[in-house]
């Protein structure tokens, strides 16, 4: 069965944008942005939820030539993943994206049951839809060292807790990393 991960950049106040959906507080470092880099072309399937799909797909796929090489990297590997788009709204994708327009939660147990490998869901709405029913594997936080006060929160109110384990801790320059798996 695959492995799901939810990871992102958050603030000290468990927020993943700040009220007006802006995320240039979370700008990383390049040993972040490696880690990052990394990380991403061990996955097997990416999954976004539409907001963070639109905001990747508006700056990745056309990273100038003169980009830092950090980055050039990157935008090749964001548009050669294979990414599957959950939206209510859009009527296409591109850049090796497919779309699926209903139930998230069983397209993702379908995905999860047909591999091995790792996913990683993107988009806290779409992650929210997904951790009461107990897809999330793992949890990626990459703590940006400011207090918003509001904007996207990374976890929805639930019903129960869910019990997590520290995995791993890692000291970024703009990030601290921690990860946890389920109990």
């Amino acid at each position: 069965m695959r492995k799901l991960i939810y990871g992102f950049g958050v603030s000290l106040d468990g927020y993943v944008n700040d009220r007006d959906g802006g995320i240039d507080w979370t700008d990383p470092d390049d040993e972040l942005h490696q880690f990052h880099n990394d990380r991403y072309r061990d996955l097997e399937i990416s999954l976004h939820g539409r907001r963070l799909y639109e905001l990747m797909a508006e700056y990745w796929p056309h990273v100038a030539e003169d980009a830092p090489p950090i980055e050039r990297e990157f935008s090749e590997l964001w548009t050669n993943k294979p990414k599957v788009v959950f939206s209510r709204t859009l009527t296409e994708v591109g850049w090796n994206s497919s779309l699926v327009r209903e139930n998230a939660v069983e397209e993702v147990r379908r995905l999860k049951a047909e591999g091995d490998g790792v996913m990683e869901v993107g988009g806290a709405n779409l992650a929210s839809s997904l951790i009461p029913h107990g897809l999330i594997d793992e949890y990626q936080l990459y703590i940006s060292p400011v207090i918003l006060g509001g904007g996207t929160p990374m976890f929805p109110a639930l019903d129960k807790r869910i019990g997590l384990r520290l995995a791993e801790t890692r000291h970024f320059d703009t990030a601290v990393l921690l990860r946890y798996v389920l109990d």
